[in-house]
């Protein structure tokens, strides 16, 4: 009755809390010699998270920097496939993030980046104030909570990669498409030039015009 009622809210709180919690996630375009920046006003004394991969494009590279309000680069990598980068600000302001593909000159990029502001929210009423161990019920609730956190990481991890997979074997497609094209045309002129060339055997030569006189 009423304890499956309160069992029942508190794992919907958890599920909800689980679902809700999150930042920023954007899927962006980022052309040959191109840069991408995105802007975020945070407090001091927060933390963010920036998760990024390269779906798509070239060699599966990109460069990344941060700065702060100060314009002090606080993270800088290059022609890296996938990241994290986790830091509390010190002072308050504008924060940058920037990706760019400005290094490759054909390459179209496809990026995938998620962006976390703040720890996330206990699930339970004061939570981080209470003397008194949980019950049962409740670290089962945080338990269901965790796992559910952990599920929703993996599907955003299979997700990029099933994308990735599906972009490296279109491509592939493509090579083995443009290959059997060509070399069908190969096979082609090679054909003809061997028709052509039986035919000069078995051409009869015509005698010339010119003779002795009589």
């Amino acid at each position: 009755g009423a304890v499956r009622v309160a069992v029942r809210a508190l794992c919907l709180a958890a599920l909800l809390g689980a679902l809700g919690a999150g930042g920023t996630e954007l899927t962006l375009e980022l052309p040959d010699s191109a840069q991408r920046c995105f802007h975020q006003e945070l407090e001091s004394g927060l933390k963010f998270t920036l998760d990024y991969q390269v779906i798509s494009g070239g060699h599966y590279d990109v460069d990344c920097y941060v700065e702060d309000p100060n314009g002090k680069t606080i993270y800088q990598e290059t022609k890296k496939q996938y990241d994290s980068f986790s830091h509390h600000t010190e002072v308050k302001g504008v924060y940058t993030f920037c990706f760019s593909n400005e290094f490759s000159t054909f390459s179209h990029k496809i990026v995938y980046f998620d962006f976390q502001v703040g720890d996330e929210p206990p699930i339970l009423p004061d939570m981080n104030n209470r003397v008194t161990a949980l019950t049962q019920m409740e670290s089962a609730c945080v338990t269901i909570h965790e796992m559910l956190n952990a599920v929703i990481d993996s599907q955003t991890h299979y997700r990029l990669r099933e994308a990735q997979d599906r972009s490296r074997a279109e491509e592939l497609n493509g090579r083995v498409s443009y290959w059997s094209v060509g070399e069908t045309l190969i096979l082609f002129m090679v054909s003809i030039g061997q028709v052509m060339l039986l035919k000069s055997f078995f051409t009869e030569k015509r005698p010339s015009s010119g003779g002795a006189g009589t």
